[in-house]
Protein backbone atom coordinates (compact mmCIF):
# COMPACT_ATOMS: atom_id res chain seq x y z
CA UNK A 1 0.00 0.00 0.00
CA UNK A 2 1.19 3.52 -0.80
CA UNK A 3 1.15 5.58 2.39
CA UNK A 4 2.40 8.82 0.85
CA UNK A 5 -0.22 11.56 1.30
CA UNK A 6 -1.37 13.67 -1.62
CA UNK A 7 -0.02 16.75 0.17
CA UNK A 8 2.57 17.19 2.90
CA UNK A 9 0.07 18.99 5.12
CA UNK A 10 -1.56 15.60 5.80
CA UNK A 11 1.47 14.69 7.94
CA UNK A 12 0.09 17.08 10.57
CA UNK A 13 -3.38 15.46 10.64
CA UNK A 14 -4.05 12.80 13.26
CA UNK A 15 -6.67 11.28 10.95
CA UNK A 16 -3.98 10.54 8.36
CA UNK A 17 -1.85 8.75 10.96
CA UNK A 18 -4.81 6.85 12.43
CA UNK A 19 -5.66 5.52 8.97
CA UNK A 20 -2.02 4.70 8.23
CA UNK A 21 -1.40 2.91 11.52
CA UNK A 22 -4.51 0.79 10.99
CA UNK A 23 -2.78 -1.13 8.20
CA UNK A 24 0.94 -0.28 8.27
CA UNK A 25 3.03 -2.73 10.30
CA UNK A 26 6.14 -0.62 10.88
CA UNK A 27 8.14 2.21 9.37
CA UNK A 28 11.37 3.86 10.48
CA UNK A 29 11.97 7.43 9.39
CA UNK A 30 15.65 8.33 9.01
CA UNK A 31 16.80 4.74 9.43
CA UNK A 32 16.76 2.09 12.15
CA UNK A 33 18.53 2.24 15.51
CA UNK A 34 21.65 0.48 14.21
CA UNK A 35 22.47 3.57 12.12
CA UNK A 36 22.81 5.92 15.09
CA UNK A 37 22.99 3.67 18.16
CA UNK A 38 26.65 4.55 18.70
CA UNK A 39 25.66 8.20 19.15
CA UNK A 40 22.80 7.46 21.54
CA UNK A 41 24.95 5.25 23.72
CA UNK A 42 27.35 8.15 24.27
CA UNK A 43 24.53 10.11 25.90
CA UNK A 44 22.27 7.47 27.48
CA UNK A 45 22.75 5.15 30.46
CA UNK A 46 20.91 1.85 30.93
CA UNK A 47 19.24 3.13 34.10
CA UNK A 48 17.99 6.36 32.48
CA UNK A 49 14.28 7.15 32.37
CA UNK A 50 13.56 7.80 28.69
CA UNK A 51 10.65 9.59 27.01
CA UNK A 52 10.18 8.98 23.27
CA UNK A 53 8.12 11.61 21.45
CA UNK A 54 5.99 10.69 18.44
CA UNK A 55 6.95 7.03 18.69
CA UNK A 56 4.76 5.97 15.77
CA UNK A 57 5.05 2.32 14.69
CA UNK A 58 8.84 2.54 14.49
CA UNK A 59 10.93 -0.32 15.85
CA UNK A 60 13.20 2.20 17.61
CA UNK A 61 11.56 1.97 21.05
CA UNK A 62 11.65 -1.81 21.27
CA UNK A 63 15.14 -1.91 19.75
CA UNK A 64 16.36 0.47 22.47
CA UNK A 65 14.57 -1.70 25.04
CA UNK A 66 16.30 -4.83 23.75
CA UNK A 67 19.61 -2.98 23.94
CA UNK A 68 19.15 -2.83 27.72
CA UNK A 69 17.28 0.45 28.32
CA UNK A 70 14.14 -0.69 30.14
CA UNK A 71 12.57 2.50 31.54
CA UNK A 72 10.86 3.86 28.42
CA UNK A 73 7.71 5.95 28.06
CA UNK A 74 6.37 6.32 24.52
CA UNK A 75 3.90 8.98 23.43
CA UNK A 76 2.07 9.64 20.19
CA UNK A 77 -1.03 11.67 19.42
CA UNK A 78 -2.59 8.78 17.46
CA UNK A 79 -4.66 6.55 19.70
CA UNK A 80 -4.58 3.85 17.01
CA UNK A 81 -0.78 3.86 17.16
CA UNK A 82 -0.62 3.74 20.96
CA UNK A 83 -3.17 0.93 21.28
CA UNK A 84 -1.50 -1.13 18.56
CA UNK A 85 2.03 -0.70 19.89
CA UNK A 86 0.99 -1.34 23.51
CA UNK A 87 -0.59 -4.64 22.48
CA UNK A 88 2.30 -5.61 20.22
CA UNK A 89 4.93 -5.05 22.92
CA UNK A 90 3.02 -6.10 26.02
CA UNK A 91 5.91 -8.46 26.81
CA UNK A 92 8.23 -5.51 27.59
CA UNK A 93 7.89 -4.68 31.32
CA UNK A 94 8.82 -1.07 32.06
CA UNK A 95 7.70 0.11 28.61
CA UNK A 96 4.60 2.32 28.67
CA UNK A 97 2.51 3.83 25.89
CA UNK A 98 0.48 7.05 26.23
CA UNK A 99 -1.59 9.17 23.86
CA UNK A 100 -0.30 12.73 24.24
CA UNK A 101 0.45 15.96 22.40
CA UNK A 102 4.11 17.09 22.47
CA UNK A 103 2.88 20.61 23.28
CA UNK A 104 1.06 19.42 26.40
CA UNK A 105 3.23 16.88 28.19
CA UNK A 106 1.39 15.83 31.33
CA UNK A 107 4.50 14.91 33.32
CA UNK A 108 5.90 16.55 36.42
CA UNK A 109 8.97 18.72 36.05
CA UNK A 110 12.31 16.92 36.01
CA UNK A 111 10.71 13.54 35.21
CA UNK A 112 13.13 12.18 32.60
CA UNK A 113 16.85 11.73 32.07
CA UNK A 114 16.41 11.57 28.29
CA UNK A 115 13.79 12.87 25.87
CA UNK A 116 14.23 11.44 22.38
CA UNK A 117 12.55 12.25 19.09
CA UNK A 118 13.17 11.05 15.54
CA UNK A 119 11.53 13.05 12.72
CA UNK A 120 8.62 14.10 14.98
CA UNK A 121 9.54 17.78 14.85
CA UNK A 122 10.29 17.42 11.14
CA UNK A 123 6.67 16.34 10.62
CA UNK A 124 5.47 19.47 12.42
CA UNK A 125 7.29 21.59 9.82
CA UNK A 126 5.88 19.90 6.72
CA UNK A 127 3.89 22.90 5.48
CA UNK A 128 6.83 25.29 5.51
CA UNK A 129 7.56 26.53 1.99
CA UNK A 130 11.24 27.05 2.67
CA UNK A 131 13.62 25.96 5.44
CA UNK A 132 14.93 29.52 5.47
CA UNK A 133 11.66 30.97 6.70
CA UNK A 134 9.66 29.38 9.49
CA UNK A 135 6.09 30.64 9.83
CA UNK A 136 4.96 32.17 13.11
CA UNK A 137 2.46 29.33 13.58
CA UNK A 138 5.07 26.59 13.22
CA UNK A 139 7.67 28.48 15.28
CA UNK A 140 5.07 28.82 18.06
CA UNK A 141 4.29 25.08 17.88
CA UNK A 142 8.00 24.19 18.10
CA UNK A 143 8.54 26.66 20.95
CA UNK A 144 5.66 25.14 22.92
CA UNK A 145 7.07 21.64 22.40
CA UNK A 146 10.63 22.62 23.35
CA UNK A 147 9.41 24.44 26.45
CA UNK A 148 7.55 21.31 27.55
CA UNK A 149 10.57 19.13 26.82
CA UNK A 150 12.88 21.36 28.85
CA UNK A 151 10.38 21.38 31.72
CA UNK A 152 10.27 17.59 32.06
CA UNK A 153 14.05 17.06 31.75
CA UNK A 154 16.07 16.49 34.90
CA UNK A 155 19.14 18.67 35.51
CA UNK A 156 21.85 17.20 33.31
CA UNK A 157 19.19 15.42 31.23
CA UNK A 158 19.50 15.20 27.47
CA UNK A 159 17.04 16.06 24.73
CA UNK A 160 18.12 14.10 21.65
CA UNK A 161 16.66 15.15 18.31
CA UNK A 162 17.24 13.07 15.16
CA UNK A 163 16.46 14.90 11.92
CA UNK A 164 17.43 15.60 8.33
CA UNK A 165 17.61 19.35 9.16
CA UNK A 166 21.02 20.97 8.84
CA UNK A 167 22.42 23.11 11.69
CA UNK A 168 21.80 26.39 9.87
CA UNK A 169 18.08 25.63 10.06
CA UNK A 170 17.61 23.64 13.25
CA UNK A 171 20.01 25.49 15.56
CA UNK A 172 17.99 28.66 15.07
CA UNK A 173 15.18 26.83 16.88
CA UNK A 174 17.13 24.81 19.44
CA UNK A 175 19.92 27.20 20.48
CA UNK A 176 17.90 29.38 22.84
CA UNK A 177 18.91 30.40 26.36
CA UNK A 178 15.27 30.17 27.52
CA UNK A 179 15.41 26.37 27.24
CA UNK A 180 18.41 26.21 29.59
CA UNK A 181 20.46 23.75 27.55
CA UNK A 182 23.54 23.46 25.39
CA UNK A 183 23.46 22.11 21.83
CA UNK A 184 25.84 19.59 20.25
CA UNK A 185 25.63 18.17 16.74
CA UNK A 186 26.48 14.72 15.37
CA UNK A 187 25.91 13.12 11.97
CA UNK A 188 25.32 9.67 10.53
CA UNK A 189 24.53 8.14 7.15
CA UNK A 190 26.36 7.64 3.90
CA UNK A 191 25.61 9.83 0.93
CA UNK A 192 22.66 11.68 2.46
CA UNK A 193 23.57 12.73 5.99
CA UNK A 194 21.20 12.89 8.92
CA UNK A 195 21.78 14.92 12.07
CA UNK A 196 21.58 14.18 15.78
CA UNK A 197 21.32 17.19 18.10
CA UNK A 198 21.99 16.61 21.79
CA UNK A 199 20.77 19.30 24.17
CA UNK A 200 22.02 18.99 27.78
CA UNK A 201 19.81 20.62 30.45
CA UNK A 202 21.57 23.09 32.72
CA UNK A 203 24.52 23.72 30.41
CA UNK A 204 25.03 27.13 28.78
CA UNK A 205 25.05 27.69 25.05
CA UNK A 206 28.55 27.74 23.59
CA UNK A 207 29.76 31.23 22.54
CA UNK A 208 29.00 30.48 18.87
CA UNK A 209 25.40 29.44 19.58
CA UNK A 210 24.85 32.33 21.99
CA UNK A 211 26.08 34.70 19.28
CA UNK A 212 23.70 33.07 16.79
CA UNK A 213 20.78 33.62 19.13
CA UNK A 214 21.67 37.28 19.67
CA UNK A 215 22.03 37.81 15.92
CA UNK A 216 18.68 36.23 15.12
CA UNK A 217 16.87 38.19 17.80
CA UNK A 218 18.47 41.44 16.66
CA UNK A 219 17.56 40.78 13.02
CA UNK A 220 14.00 39.64 13.60
CA UNK A 221 13.14 41.54 16.80
CA UNK A 222 10.83 38.70 17.77
CA UNK A 223 10.85 36.06 20.53
CA UNK A 224 11.73 32.37 19.91
CA UNK A 225 8.13 31.45 19.10
CA UNK A 226 8.24 33.64 15.97
CA UNK A 227 11.66 32.84 14.48
CA UNK A 228 12.35 33.78 10.88
CA UNK A 229 15.55 33.10 8.94
CA UNK A 230 14.95 35.13 5.82
CA UNK A 231 16.83 33.92 2.75
CA UNK A 232 14.46 33.11 -0.07
CA UNK A 233 10.96 31.84 -0.78
CA UNK A 234 10.20 28.64 -2.62
CA UNK A 235 6.90 27.91 -4.32
CA UNK A 236 6.87 24.29 -3.17
CA UNK A 237 7.00 22.74 0.29
CA UNK A 238 10.66 22.21 1.04
CA UNK A 239 10.03 18.74 2.49
CA UNK A 240 8.17 17.51 -0.58
CA UNK A 241 11.27 16.12 -2.28
CA UNK A 242 12.94 14.85 0.87
CA UNK A 243 12.81 11.05 1.01
CA UNK A 244 12.64 10.24 4.70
Amino acid sequence: MDYLPDHNSKYKDVEYWDDRYTTEESYDWLGTLSKFQHILEEHMKKEDSILILGCGNSSMSVDIYRAGFHSITNIDYSSVCINTMAARHSDCPGMTWLQMDVRQLSFQSESFDVVLEKATLDAIMVEEKSPWEVSAQTACFIHQALTQISHCLKPGGRFISITFAQPIFRKSLYARACYDWSVRKYTYGEGFQYFVYVMTKGESLCPEDASLERKLLEETLVPPNQVTITQSDDEEDFMFNIHL
